[in-house]
């Protein structure tokens, strides 16, 4: 008679085994020189990053460090001369070829004779996206951005403000997974950019996208994120990742409570030390 024992199917995961990550992009070891008339620029180097799908992660640094230089890397709008990077598990090119994503600029970057319902629906007519389902997104993410009623106007009628919401709708259009956003409310004055940060936290809450979000403003990178990527000066390094334990609902106010500010002050910590960094 032989003793039989049961052994755990191997699909079947222990209780403290952690769950598998979704990662949406995965930067190892990246690094990226320009090559120019007075010689190489190192702009990036040694950057080791992953975002997990459904994060607001934030790039801060001094003017200069890369922050958009790797957005636009991510992107595939330049290329990487060292590393690897892959988003959604393929290259940035393929990403792009595919649609993964939408960016959305400094500036709100309208055609000024195209009413904003035909500047959203404009990558949607490039995609040769039916009539129909062009009229569809357009309104849905009109709705989204609380731009109703604005579809017949032109950019030069809104307000800076309701422009770079409008650049928002026509990124989401073509229903990216990850969402890129480079400093999109800089040129904006604070009252106008606190009141467009609670409508794209809001969004994000609504589509659950992955964001990543270029900015200079510390109270901006630490309302809005669930991480904070803290760069250094050129070359542009990672000097820290900060992870926000700041409850995902939140309103201005919570800019003056005890967590806000040490997460804050920690942003600061970091970029002051960043600058220590020798070539």
């Amino acid at each position: 008679m032989t003793n039989e024992t049961t052994t755990r199917p191997s699909s079947i995961l222990a209780p403290d085994t952690p769950p598998e990550k979704d990662t949406v992009i995965k930067v190892d070891k990246l690094s990226l020189t320009f090559q120019t008339n007075d010689g190489p620029v190192h702009a990036l180097e040694d950057i080791n990053l992953e975002v997990e799908r459904g994060e607001f992660v934030s790039l801060i640094g001094p003017s200069g460090c890369g922050k958009t230089t790797l957005l636009r890397v991510i992107a595939d709008l330049e290329r990487q001369t060292g590393g690897s990077i892959t988003v959604n598990g393929v290259t940035p090119r393929e990403a792009r070829e595919k649609r993964a994503y939408g960016y959305v600029f400094q500036a709100a970057a309208l055609y000024p004779w195209r009413t904003i319902a035909r500047n959203v629906a404009l990558p949607l007519e490039i995609m040769g996206l039916a009539r129909a389902e062009r009229t569809r997104r357009v309104a849905d993410n009109l709705a989204l951005v609380n731009l109703q009623g604005f579809e017949r106007k032109y950019p030069w009628q809104l307000s800076g403000g309701m422009q770079q919401r409008a650049s928002i709708a026509r990124a989401l259009a073509v229903e990216p997974d990850l969402l890129l956003m480079d400093e999109p409310f800089g040129a904006l004055d604070e009252i106008v950019r606190d009141h467009l940060n609670e409508q794209l936290l809001q969004l994000w809450a609504k589509t659950n996208k992955t964001v990543v979000f270029v900015t200079h403003s510390i109270p901006e990178a630490v309302f809005l994120s669930t991480r904070i990527v803290v760069m250094s000066p050129r070359p542009g390094r990672i000097h820290d990742i900060i992870t926000s334990n700041l409850p995902k609902q939140r309103s201005l106010d919570i800019r003056e409570t005890p967590e806000f500010l040490k997460i804050a002050h920690r942003v600061r910590e970091g970029l002051r030390a960043g600058h220590s960094y020798e070539d």
